[in-house]
C-alpha cells in the first residue's frame, strides 16, 4: 500500500491502526487455538488428577500443528484465488 498521499499523522495514525488490528488478529487465532486444543485434549473433569493424555504434551503438539497446516494451507489458498484475479499465474 502507498502510503506516499498521507501527511505524517495520517500515516502514523494508519500505522496504528495497522498495527492494532494484527495483535488483535493474532489474539484471535491465539484464543482459537487455546479453546480447540484444550477442548481436544482435556476431556475429563471428573477427578484433581490429570490423565495421561491430558498430561501428553502430544496432544497439544499434535492440535496445534494441525491448526498451523490448516491456517498456512488457506492463506495459501488466498494467495493463489488473489493473484487469479489479478490475473497473475495460478
Amino acid at each position: 500500500m502507498d502510503f506516499t498521499q498521507f501527511n505524517d499523522a495520517e500515516r502514523k495514525h494508519l500505522q496504528r491502526m495497522m498495527e492494532q488490528k494484527q495483535m488483535s488478529d493474532f489474539f484471535k487465532m491465539y484464543n482459537t487455538i487455546v479453546d480447540r486444543c484444550f477442548n481436544d485434549c482435556i476431556n475429563d473433569f471428573t477427578s484433581k488428577a490429570i490423565s495421561s493424555k491430558e498430561a501428553s504434551e502430544s496432544c497439544v503438539s499434535k492440535c496445534m500443528d494441525k491448526f498451523m497446516k490448516h491456517a498456512e494451507r488457506v492463506n495459501q489458498r488466498y494467495a493463489e484465488v488473489g493473484a487469479e484475479m489479478m490475473g497473475g499465474p495460478k
